[in-house]
Parts: structure tokens; sequence; C-alpha cells
């Protein structure tokens, strides 16, 4: 069973800190080839905030969150993290990761549609 959960969120000041996990079940993330980071606020789109690629060779940032956010994994491969520094009201949304599994998902990092396991989602809310 592929499966991914989420866990972490929380409310925060603006200027806080929190670091979200993703947990997959077996090798859903030793097998994927890169996990993406999403969120998603009210009324608006999905958004791809951070990726990273099998054996954290690459990372990659949305500009809303470069320099603030870092993406990583554990050396097992089972779990990947976010860690969110200085977070600003408009980083309030319901965090995702996602993972790809089987033929055809797998592409771009910040397409949703790359994507076809999804965690249940976890809370991000940042307040001034």
């Amino acid at each position: 069973q592929v499966q991914l959960v989420e866990s972490g969120g929380g409310s925060v000041h603006a200027g806080g800190s929190l670091i979200l996990s993703c947990t997959g079940s077996g090798h859903t993330i030793r097998s994927a080839n890169v996990v993406t980071w999403f969120r998603q606020a009210p009324g608006k789109e999905r958004e791809a905030v951070a990726a990273i690629y099998s054996g954290s060779v690459s990372t990659y940032y949305s500009d809303s969150v470069e320099g603030r956010f870092t993406i990583s994994q554990d050396a097992a491969e089972t779990t990947v993290f976010l860690q969110m520094n200085d977070l600003k009201p408009e980083d309030t949304a319901m965090y995702y990761c996602a993972a790809p599994h089987g033929r055809g998902y797998g592409g771009s990092w910040h397409r949703p549609s790359s994507f076809n396991v999804w965690g249940q989602g976890t809370q991000v809310t940042v307040s001034n």
C-alpha cells in the first residue's frame, strides 16, 4: 500500500518557524524519483513550494519560499521534511506532500498532475 502522512502543522506568529514531516508507508518515498510539498489556501490553486529528487541529489523551491524553506530527506528515505523559517501570513495554507507511483507519473516537480499519491494535508496558519 502506498501512502503518505503529513504532520507538524500548527499556528505560529509571523517570523516563526515550523517543520513539517511527510512519512511514507513501505517504499513509497524510497521508490519515488521526486517528492514535492504543495500548499493550497482557500480559494486558490494548489501550488508547489519545494521538491527533492531521490538521494537528495537536487532540490527546488518556488520563488515565494526560496531562502526561507528547506526541504530534506532522512537517510533511510522514508521521511521528507520541510523546514519553514520566517513564516509570513501569506504562507497560511493546507500543506500536502505528494509522490509519483507507477507509470505516467513523476514528471515536472511543480505540476500536481505529476503525482498520484497524496497525503491528507496538515494545516499551517501564520498570524500577524
